[in-house]
């Protein structure tokens, strides 16, 4: 299992997360990037990693 958090701080809402993501990430009001499943595994879990490897703010963090 692998929790999946965002740094609120250093998202500036580029949106390649929850484009590549959608199931694990979310938009808030303004176009940053939310935290839709935390703990994730499989399918879930690649689609985290996807999303963490494209933030160019690198605001994503995955720890298992």
């Amino acid at each position: 299992m692998t929790h999946v958090s965002v740094d609120a701080d250093r998202c500036v809402g580029h949106g390649r997360c929850y484009t590549l993501a959608p199931d694990v990430f979310d938009a808030d009001e303004v176009g940053h990037s939310v935290v839709r499943v935390a703990d994730v595994s499989g399918e879930l879990e690649r689609q985290a990693v996807t999303g963490a490897e494209n933030c160019p703010e690198q605001a994503i963090t995955l720890s298992r």
